[in-house]
């Protein structure tokens, strides 16, 4: 659903309601189906909880892994042809990667920071 600049221009509120940056556009909506609303709150409510937020931890440390993976090794892709070769590079980038981790442990390296979104960062700030 959109609204016209026309529509959305005069409301005082509209700076709170819509961040378009040009101002040529007025507030977008997207309306889901009654039942697919209802399961979208309650995932989003479910996220707040201690137990959600537990099992969610495991899932970034497996990111983080994946992530550092593809940055260290390349792991996305591949030199070699054929799966013997390719399944040999991720052997060995694997265990480069925990040498890379087993040094970082021995020699006390401190963990990088992670990254925080705009939206984040707004969110923080308030």
């Amino acid at each position: 659903m959109h609204f016209a600049l026309a529509d959305c221009d005069p409301c005082p509120l509209r700076a709170r309601c819509t961040k378009a940056a040009n101002s040529k556009w007025g507030r977008s909506l997207t309306l889901l189906p009654r039942e697919q609303q209802q399961i979208l709150e309650e995932r989003r409510a479910e996220q707040q909880t201690d137990q959600w937020k537990a099992r969610y931890d495991v899932r970034a440390g497996v990111e983080g892994t994946i992530s550092q993976a593809v940055r260290r090794t390349h792991l996305r892709r591949t030199p070699y042809q054929g799966q013997h070769k390719t399944h040999l590079a991720n052997v060995l980038s694997a265990t480069a990667l925990n040498l890379t981790r087993i040094d970082a442990w021995l020699n006390n390296t401190p963990l990088g920071t992670t990254r925080v979104s705009h939206l984040a960062r707004l969110t923080l700030a308030a």
